[in-house]
């Protein structure tokens, strides 16, 4: 009888230790201090208890202060992606305006070049036509002051355009006593028409 009174007690006591525990797990579990929701999830429901998640207070907080980062570093990005663009934009505009401006100043270039040439051209004609301007009143000048048979012999030796800006030359220099009518009167009759016709059909000439 004592054994048996011996075992029963040990037996209950048993169960008491076991229900302790489970009731202890039960417990530890619901404060979300151990993860046994699977197993004791249908003790839950017919209870009608509602387990307590796996996050505690901190790590709820710490989870929110990792997506406000999250958050603000994704700003960050596109406020720096956003400046790129600007950037690259400008660098565009900055690259189209300086080639603009080198086109710009090549054709300036070449209008210089352009210009330079035209103006050296313009000063070879001018000093070609000084220089023969100052030949050709050198020469009525000398003309006018020598014996007209001696003239007539010099102008016959010149080419018919030379000898045209001569006379015309030294009729200006002589005013009214101008010897180019008594010159002309000296030379042959053919070398004088043919003087005549080329002086109305060219009345000037700068060659």
């Amino acid at each position: 009888m004592k054994l048996a009174k011996t075992i029963g007690k040990t037996i209950v006591l048993l169960l008491l230790v076991i229900i302790m525990v489970l009731l202890a797990l039960l417990w530890f579990d619901y404060l979300g201090v151990i993860q046994a929701k699977s197993v004791f999830a249908p003790v839950y429901n017919f209870l009608g208890l509602q387990t307590q998640t796996s996050e505690s207070i901190t790590t709820t907080g710490n989870l929110v202060s990792i997506n406000l980062d999250d958050e603000r570093f994704a700003k960050r990005l596109e406020q720096l992606d956003l400046r790129r663009q600007e950037l690259d934009l400008r660098e565009s505009k900055i690259s189209q305006q300086e080639t603009q401006n080198a086109q710009i100043t090549e054709e300036l270039e070449e209008r210089r070049i352009s210009q330079e040439e035209r103006e050296k051209t313009f000063n070879n004609i001018q000093k070609k036509y000084d220089d023969r301007d100052v030949n050709i009143t050198f020469n009525a000048s000398n003309l006018n002051s020598m014996r007209p048979e001696n003239a007539v012999e010099i102008l016959l030796a010149m080419e018919d355009q030379d000898m045209i800006d001569v006379l015309r030359k030294a009729d200006e220099l002589g005013g009214a006593q101008s010897q180019v009518s008594y010159w002309l009167s000296l030379m042959p009759a053919d070398r004088v028409a043919e003087l005549v016709r080329k002086m109305n059909s060219k009345p000037t000439s700068l060659e």
